[in-house]
């Protein structure tokens, strides 16, 4: 197998991290702080056309792969924006993916080329507060009524929809009791997000604080028959071709993250002395250090295989799921260890690396948690029960 990037792939790591470096960390900090969008670093990425990589060329995106488009996000949480910057183009780049795939030829023409010139935000509208990771147990409700459908439920942690113009939400048309398999009966929706229609209340949380989420409630949404991705009750079957996709983003994600945090670490290990000698002397400090690189050096390799097998259409739900449990692990453990490096400073926000820890501990949780992923390898990789 090679390893080596293609020198497109390695044009595309630089540029991005040219175009990254521009905003430094004391920018995302204060982003951060005031929960405020990042506008002038999303208009700069979607002036240099990096939102529509993924989206195909024929409506104005650049045709690209999964592994280009998780180089681009990795690039970009390793200069220090984390999933503050990564949050601001993620879902444009995987979430489409189901239009791209699904939607009618109109629908595609009258929102991927939007998507990808970044003048149209999209969100995506799948959990629930009751439902949780289980998403056949979603009760938000499409009935259908007339030349159209009427909406009713409650989307929970949809990141940007106070931003978006469009939502992708999946619903019920049929009750879960009256099918024959839990996965039937789920419709997906490309909706307008309409304030004066919809309640969008945003969710206070630990961190990616520039980027807001939000609790949505439709109380008799109504949307025309167009609105409908595809076919009506095949909407789980849709949804699941993001989902590998979606963990090998987040798996790069989280190791521009790991990348940020261990070149902070090593930093100030190597400046700051005490007892007359830099700590990162101390093999107390530099041994995690060491152990915290070569993990994550160890998770990029399963991320870049899943990557690979995507692209060329080979299965790769081991290596996806895998990918997000390595590179979520490892870029925690190089967060931890780069708080812990700045011993009491590590806690305080001139050194960046609290907002790094709050946003790798994100990546252990979404978009979905190490406990479901080590379900998944149980019984899908080894054959054992399922537990769940």
């Amino acid at each position: 197998m090679d390893f080596e990037l293609t020198d497109e792939q390695q044009d595309i790591r630089r540029a991005v991290r040219e175009l990254a470096g521009r905003f430094p960390d004391e920018y995302w900090a204060e982003r951060d702080e005031r929960c405020e969008f990042p506008d002038a670093f999303y208009d700069a990425f979607a002036d240099a056309g990096w939102l529509g990589i993924a989206v195909p060329e024929e409506y104005g995106g650049g045709g690209l792969g999964v592994l280009e488009a998780s180089l681009l996000l990795e690039e970009v949480a390793a200069s220090g924006a984390a999933m503050n910057g990564c949050s601001t183009m993620h879902l444009t780049i995987f979430g489409l993916n189901t239009i791209v795939k699904h939607g009618s030829e109109e629908m595609r023409r009258a929102v991927l080329p939007g998507a990808a010139d970044g003048s149209l935000h999209v969100c995506f509208g799948v959990t629930e507060p009751d439902a949780g990771t289980d998403t056949t147990r979603i009760t938000t409700r499409a009935r259908r009524d007339g030349d159209g459908y009427v909406l009713d439920g409650r989307k929970v942690w949809t990141t940007k929809a106070g931003r978006s113009q469009k939502m992708v939400l999946i619903t019920r048309t049929t009750p879960r009791e009256e099918v024959e398999r839990p996965t039937d009966g789920m419709t997906l929706f490309l909706v307008d997000v309409d304030p004066d229609r919809l309640v969008l209340r945003p969710i206070p949380k630990m961190g990616r604080n520039a980027v807001a989420s939000y609790e949505v409630v439709l109380d008799g949404y109504r949307v025309p028959a167009s609105a409908r991705v595809g076919e009506e009750g095949q909407g789980f079957r849709y949804l699941l071709d993001g989902l590998n996709p979606e963990r090998i983003l987040l798996a790069h994600e989280a190791l521009g993250i790991g990348r940020a945090a261990l070149r902070r670490a090593v930093r100030y290990a190597g400046e700051r002395v005490v007892f007359d000698r830099p700590i990162g002397q101390n093999q107390g400090i530099a041994f995690p250090l060491a152990e915290a690189a070569t993990r994550l050096d160890a998770a990029e390799l399963m991320a870049r295989q899943a990557a690979w097998r995507y692209d060329r259409g080979l299965p790769c739900g081991k290596e996806a799921n895998m990918a997000k449990w390595l590179c979520a692990d490892a870029g925690f453990e190089a967060a931890d260890r780069a708080v812990q490096t700045h011993g009491g400073m590590g806690y305080a926000r001139e050194y960046h690396v609290e907002r790094y820890f709050r946003e790798a501990r994100l990546m252990r949780l979404a978009p979905i948690s190490q406990e479901m992923v080590l379900n998944y390898v149980a019984q899908h990789v080894l054959g054992l029960p399922r537990s769940y």
